[in-house]
């Protein structure tokens, strides 16, 4: 079945090559395909473009399609185009002449508009909770290992005192700013195009804030233009949010296996969270975390990936924007591993907490002596001409008391003060609105 049929039979090559992958990705749209119709067959009968019964009877049969899909049983059937094409086809089998009605008033493009929109307000919900997680667990390793502290870096050589509390902490707060991009992203998207149609609005009396509110959009994409124009441009936003957040995994993931080398020997993982070798037997690799950072890698590049396929297209819809959903749908899930299994590797990270009795580390406080005479009178420029001497002539012994007290540092993390912050922005998201309106079309208040 195609919603668009005539009467002739497209070419079968033709056919295979534009259908592509849709039908996969379409699976993961079909529950927020019969949303969007629940709420568009709730305004058509405003308008007296359904009849209250035939209201009822297409409730009642989107919301049994709608417990196939969650059950596993919904089925895009052989020759069918895609998920609108299906639900509208089971309709149309189930109850008959009532079944054609649905789609007046709207487009396949705006019907995908939404159900895409619908999707990534779903996905980034899941999304914040993963990094809530992933979030908590760093802020309490930072909490357990704040007084250990380790040596910091400039150009990987040793630098100046820093704590397994700062870094943990570090990765912690980079988090939050990644949330921020993501809320950024989920305000863009809970946007109702509904009603736009194939670009161009309808000559019906549509109500599109009516399917706003049913939908717990926030508000519209208002111009009907500008509402096709945001497909591929929604995905690209989000797609940034999504390779913020893997940014901070990569390169938490690099840390991870620096420091679990044996020249570093910082971290360690409990052995079954390692693999081995084929031919050295004492090998214990990192493997979980080289794979972390490949993935995440591979995520930064989703934005440039969807530049690359809507660039330079005019105002309007074409077919070149269906390819966009093969990199965008699946980004989600792979993210989503990608929180789940760096949480489960943190928490089990262990530290190890006497690194500074190694000699090669020694020199790192010689920031702290600089300033230590500073503070007793002396200049700063003679200070560290006097310390830098002392070390060329190999006879700076370093005091290893450290004394830092400042917001953010070594003796003073701010972990409330980072808290608060994570907890005004996970505030500004509407999760409970979307869920209220959802459990509204299902009937199930």
């Amino acid at each position: 079945m195609k919603l668009w049929d005539k009467g002739y039979k497209v070419d079968a090559l033709i056919e295979r090559f534009t259908v592509g992958k849709d039908v996969e990705m379409d699976y993961s749209l079909a529950e927020f395909d019969v949303l969007g119709s629940l709420a568009h067959i709730h305004m058509l009968e405003s308008i007296n473009l359904l009849e209250d019964d035939e209201l009822t009877v297409l409730t009642n049969e989107l919301r049994n399609i709608y417990k196939e899909i969650k059950n596993g049983e919904f089925v895009i059937e052989e020759g069918v185009e895609d998920v609108h094409s299906q639900v509208e086809m089971l309709l149309i089998r189930r109850l008959g002449d009532v079944g054609k009605k649905i789609h007046s008033g709207r487009s396949r493009n705006d019907q995908v508009l939404v159900d895409l929109k619908l999707f990534t307000r779903n996905e980034l919900k899941a999304l914040v909770e993963k990094i809530e997680m992933l979030y908590r667990t760093l802020v309490a390793q930072s909490e357990k290992y704040k007084e250990v502290l380790m040596p910091g870096y400039t150009h990987l050589q040793v630098a100046m005192p820093s704590s397994f509390g700062l870094w943990f902490g570090a990765y912690a707060e980079s988090l939050i700013d990644d949330l921020m991009l993501v809320q950024a992203a989920y305000r863009v998207a809970d946007q109702n195009p509904l009603g736009s149609a194939a670009g161009y609005g309808s000559s019906f009396p549509l109500n599109r804030q009516m399917t706003t509110d049913l939908l717990g959009f926030d508000t519209m994409n208002y111009n009907v233009v500008y509402a096709q124009m945001g497909r591929g441009k929604t995905e690209k936003t989000v797609a940034f949010a999504l390779s913020s957040v893997a940014a901070t995994l990569a390169k938490l993931a690099m840390d991870v296996c620096l420091y679990m080398s044996q020249n570093f020997n910082f971290v360690s993982l409990p052995k079954e969270l390692t693999t081995g070798s084929s031919i050295m037997p004492h090998k214990k690799n990192p493997d979980v975390f080289e794979l972390l950072r490949s993935h995440c890698n591979k995520m930064q590049a989703l934005p440039n990936q969807i530049t690359l396929m809507i660039n330079n297209l005019p105002s309007g819809y074409f077919r070149d924007l269906q390819l966009v959903k093969e990199v965008f749908i699946p980004a989600f899930a792979e993210l989503n591993d990608c929180l789940e299994i760096a949480n489960f590797a943190i928490a089990n990270l262990t530290v190890n907490e006497s690194i500074l009795d190694d000699e090669r580390y020694k020199y790192m406080y010689s920031v702290e002596e600089v300033n230590r005479r500073v503070l007793s009178g002396v200049p700063f420029r003679d200070a560290y001409r006097e310390v830098g001497e002392e070390i060329n002539r190999n006879e700076f012994e370093p005091d290893k008391m450290v004394h830092h007290t400042h917001e953010g540092s070594i003796g003073n993390l701010c972990l409330e003060e980072i808290n608060r912050k994570m907890e005004g922005v996970l505030h500004g998201f509407s999760f409970g609105k979307v869920e209220v309106a959802f459990q509204r079309l299902l009937g199930n208040e």
